[in-house]
C-alpha cells in the first residue's frame, strides 16, 4: 500500500510540541556574544557621526561604516543570484536610503547589555530630501527589465479594438497595500568561526543560497561555510533571500574572535527584510453580451527601493488565466525611500489575483451573468499567452464541486438582498491559480542493517511538512514502511536543493529523493541477484516488487527476502544518490495550479464590522502526497487571503518613512476568533508532465483569489464596490 498520499502525522510534530526542536536563535556555541543590529531613523540623507557611550558595561565591538571590515571589490553591496540576491546594507559607506536601514551592530556579553548600549548609541545625520508616499513616486515611472524571466509589457491583438468591439466596458483601478512579513519566528542568524571556517545557523528558505552568497561576498571558498537550519520559524518569502543581517553576524563574529547571535526585533522586519509593495493595478475588459471577453488591459504600477529594482509581477496571471482575443499587460516601477521589497506568499498572483478577479466580477454584474458562468464562458485549456497545452487543469471540476459544497444556487443575485438577523449576508467567488515550479534536486538514501532507511537533502522546512512528505516519498520509492524511515534536512553539507519558495520544494526535491530512492532498491536487488545465499539470487529487476521491508519475485512469491538481511551481508548500510532536474516539459506544457474560492461574509450594517463565517476552497493540484499536511497548507493560504483582505497594511508616517505599526500589537493578522469554518477540498487530478510523482506545489495557491472573493462577497452584501485593500469597516460606512 502506498505511503504517497496517506493523512500521516508529522513525522517532526513531537519534537515541535516537547521543545526539543531547535530554532536558529536556539543555538548556544561556547563563549557566544550577543548583537542587537541598530537602524537609521531618517528616510534619506548621511551619517554625519556616530559615537557609542563609554560607559555602558559589557561592549565588546560597535562595527559602523567606519570600523567595519572592508569586503572584496564589487562585493560591498552584495546583490548576487537574481533574483534571490539583495543589495545589502553591509556598513561599506555612510549613505542612508530608508528608514530602518541598518547603519551599525553593538556587540555585547549579554543581550541586555547589548540592547542598552544600542538603544544609546547617538548618531548625528545630514538629511536629504526622500519620496514617502506611493501619490509622488508614481509620478516618474520606468519598465523594469524583466518580470520573473519574462517580458515587462505584453501584447497580442488588437487591444483598442477589441475595446470598441465589446457591448460592455470595465475600467477600474485596484491598489494594494504594504504588506509585512511577520512569521511567529523574526529572522535570526548566529555566525561562528573556527579559524577561517564559517558556521551559520540562519534561519532561511535557502540553506544553499547562504552559503554560496555569504561565502562569494566575504571573499571565501564556498566549502568553508557551513549552514545549518534544521528548522525555520515560518519564512512566506522573506527568508528566501540573504539579508544584511546574515552577512553583518559574520563580521561581527570575525572582528571580535567569538560566535555572534543577531536576531531582529519585531520591528525590524518592517523594511530591512522586505515585504509586498505598494501595487496600483488598472484593469480594463471589454465584453460581448454573452459574457465572451473581446479585450482585456492589465496595467500595474509598484514601488521599489532607492537601491535596487523589485517588481511584484501582477499582471502575470491575467495573461494566462481566460481567453482572450486582444490583451495589454504592462510593469512599471516606482522608486521610494522604502526598503526593498520582496517575495511575499504569491508574490504577483496574490495582487494580481485580486484586481483580475474583482474586474470580472464586476464585468459579470454589468452584464448580469452569474460570476461562474462568466468565467465558464472565457474559460480555455490553452496557455493564450505561451499558446502552449497545460499540463493538466481541473479548474471546470473545481467550479462545479465549491459550487455545490457552498450552495452557490440558492444565492441570490440582487446586492443587499440577503440578511441573516441585523447582518447582511454576501456570497462571493474567486479563481485561484499559481505556476508550479520545479528545479533540479540531489538527494542521498542510505539503508542501515536494521532496515530502517534514511534520506538526505539540504532543503528545508519551513512549517509546510518537508520532514513528513519526504520520509513517506522515500519509505513508498524503497518499499518499507514508513516508520522504517527517516528523512533528514537543514544542512549545507547534504546534496544540492533548491530556495523552498515559488511552490516547489515538493515537486523539486521529492522527485530527487523519489530517484535515490528506487535507485537504493535496485542496488539492493542487484545484491541480492549476485548472493549466492539469496533466495533472490539470479532474479531479473524486472520481476521483484518491494514492499513493507521484503522483495519478492512476482513469478515466484515465495522466493522473497527482507532487505535488511541483504544489508547485514552485505556487511553494512547501502547507499545511492540521484539527481533530478526539469526536461524539455516546460517547452511544451504550460504547468500550472488551478482551484475556486467561495467566501461568505456577513456586514453589520449599522457598524459595517466584516465578518467571514465560512469560505469553502477547491483546488486540482496533481497528486497530494499527505491529505492532511496539504490540507493545512491550503487552509493557512486561505486564512492569509483573509487577512490580506481585511487587516494587513503597513502604515508608514508620511513625514519621516517610518512603520508606525512596526509592531504585532498594531500590525493586524487574523487570530482564531477572526476566522469561521474553512473547507478544503481537493478534486482527483492526474498530470504526469509537471515531475515523476505528479505532484503541484500548495504553499501559495491557497491565498490566492482570496483577497477578490471576500471583495465580491463584500459587494453582494452592501452595494458597494471598494477596490483598495484593506477592506475596513470605514471604507463602508
Amino acid at each position: 500500500m502506498s505511503a504517497i498520499g496517506a493523512p500521516i502525522n508529522r513525522t517532526d510534530g513531537w519534537a515541535k510540541v516537547s521543545g526539543a526542536a531547535r530554532y536558529s536563535a536556539e543555538h548556544f556555541p561556547p563563549q557566544m556574544a550577543h548583537a542587537v543590529m541598530v537602524t537609521s531613523t531618517i528616510p534619506a540623507g548621511r551619517i554625519k557621526r556616530i559615537e557609542a557611550d563609554a560607559e555602558c558595561p559589557g561592549v565588546l565591538l560597535v562595527m559602523t561604516h567606519e570600523n567595519a571590515p572592508p569586503l572584496p571589490p564589487g562585493m560591498k553591496a552584495g546583490k548576487l543570484q537574481p533574483p534571490i540576491g539583495r543589495v545589502l546594507s553591509l556598513l561599506q559607506d555612510d549613505a542612508v536610503h530608508y528608514n530602518n536601514q541598518p547603519i551599525a551592530v553593538v556587540v555585547a556579553d549579554t543581550p541586555e547589555h547589548a540592547r542598552e548600549a544600542a538603544a544609546r548609541l547617538h548618531v548625528e545625520y545630514e538629511t536629504a530630501p526622500a519620496i514617502l508616499t506611493f501619490e509622488q513616486a508614481r509620478q516618474h515611472t520606468y519598465p523594469p527589465d524583466k518580470v520573473l524571466g519574462e517580458s515587462a509589457d505584453t501584447r497580442r491583438g488588437d487591444f483598442e479594438a477589441g475595446m470598441l468591439a465589446g457591448s460592455v466596458q470595465l475600467d477600474a483601478t485596484y491598489v494594494t497595500p504594504y504588506e509585512t512579513h511577520n512569521p511567529i519566528e523574526p529572522h535570526a542568524t548566529v555566525a561562528a568561526w573556527d579559524g577561517e571556517h564559517l558556521t551559520l545557523y540562519d534561519s532561511t528558505q535557502y540553506i544553499k543560497g547562504v552559503q554560496s552568497i555569504v561565502s562569494t561576498i566575504l571573499g571565501i571558498r564556498q566549502e568553508q561555510v557551513t549552514v545549518l537550519c534544521p528548522f525555520t520559524g515560518g519564512g512566506f518569502g522573506c527568508k528566501g533571500s540573504v539579508w544584511s543581517h546574515v552577512v553583518l553576524a559574520a563580521m561581527a563574529a570575525k572582528q571580535v574572535g567569538r560566535p555572534v547571535k543577531l536576531v531582529l526585533d519585531r520591528n525590524q522586519m518592517f523594511g530591512p527584510v522586505g515585504g509586498r509593495p505598494i501595487t496600483e493595478q488598472r484593469m480594463r475588459l471589454s465584453a460581448m453580451a454573452d459574457g465572451r471577453l473581446t479585450a482585456s488591459g492589465h496595467d500595474v504600477i509598484a514601488y521599489t527601493s532607492m537601491i535596487e529594482d523589485w517588481i511584484e509581477p501582477c499582471a502575470l496571471v491575467t495573461r494566462m488565466m481566460y481567453e482572450s482575443p486582444a490583451q495589454q499587460t504592462s510593469h512599471r516601477l516606482a522608486r521610494m525611500n522604502l526598503g526593498t521589497p520582496t517575495f511575499m506568499r504569491a508574490p504577483g498572483e496574490a495582487t494580481g489575483s485580486f484586481a483580475l478577479e474583482a474586474a470580472m466580477d464586476e464585468l459579470a454584474y454589468e452584464l448580469g451573468i452569474d460570476p461562474i458562468e462568466m468565467r465558464l464562458r472565457n474559460y480555455t485549456e490553452r496557455d493564450p499567452q505561451k499558446q502552449l497545452p497545460y499540463s493538466s487543469k481541473s479548474l471546470r471540476e473545481c467550479y462545479q464541486l465549491g459550487a455545490d459544497r457552498f450552495g452557490w444556487s440558492r444565492r441570490n443575485p440582487a446586492p443587499r438582498s440577503m440578511r441573516e438577523g441585523d447582518k447582511l449576508v454576501g456570497w462571493g467567488m474567486a479563481t485561484a491559480t499559481y505556476p508550479t515550479h520545479r528545479m533540479a534536486a540531489s538527494a542521498t538514501v542510505v539503508m542501515h542493517p536494521d532496515g530502517h532507511v534514511l534520506a538526505r537533502s539540504a532543503t528545508q522546512d519551513l512549517g509546510t511538512g518537508t520532514y513528513t512528505v519526504m520520509t513517506q516519498v522515500a519509505a513508498d520509492a524503497v518499499g518499507v514502511p514508513v516508520e522504517h524511515a527517516r528523512f533528514e534536512l537543514g544542512d549545507s553539507r547534504m546534496p544540492e536543493a533548491p530556495v523552498s519558495g515559488g511552490s516547489m520544494t515538493v515537486a523539486s526535491v521529492s522527485s530527487a529523493v523519489h530517484a535515490a530512492g528506487q535507485a537504493l532498491r535496485l542496488k539492493l536487488i542487484g545484491i541480492a541477484a549476485a548472493d549466492a545465499l539469496s533466495p533472490l539470487r539470479g532474479v531479473q529487476p524486472d520481476d521483484v516488487d518491494a514492499a513493507d521491508g521484503w522483495l519478492s519475485m512476482r513469478s515466484d512469491p515465495q522466493r522473497r527476502e527482507r532487505m535488511s538481511s541483504i544489508v547485514k551481508r552485505h556487511g553494512g548500510p547501502v547507499e545511492a544518490n540521484a539527481k533530478a532536474e526539469p526536461g524539455s516539459e516546460s517547452e511544451q506544457y504550460s504547468m500550472h495550479s488551478f482551484g475556486a474560492v467561495f467566501v461568505e461574509v456577513h456586514v453589520d450594517e449599522t457598524l459595517c464590522e466584516i465578518r467571514v463565517p465560512r469560505v469553502v476552497g477547491v483546488y486540482g493540484v496533481g497528486k497530494l502526497i499527505n491529505a492532511k499536511t496539504g490540507r493545512s497548507q491550503l487552509m493557512g493560504g486561505i486564512v492569509w487571503g483573509l487577512g490580506m483582505a481585511l487587516l494587513e497594511e503597513t502604515v508608514f508616517d508620511e513625514r519621516v518613512g517610518r512603520a508606525v505599526n512596526g509592531n504585532l500589537a498594531e500590525y493586524h493578522v487574523p487570530v482564531n476568533a477572526d476566522i469561521g469554518n474553512i473547507d478544503v477540498l481537493v478534486v482527483d487530478e492526474e498530470d504526469p508532465h509537471v515531475n515523476p510523482l505528479g505532484a503541484k506545489g500548495i504553499g501559495e495557491i491557497g491565498i490566492t483569489g482570496v483577497a477578490a472573493a471576500v471583495a465580491n462577497a463584500v459587494w453582494h452584501a452592501t452595494g458597494k464596490r471598494v477596490r483598495d485593500l484593506p477592506i475596513t469597516l470605514d471604507t463602508l460606512l
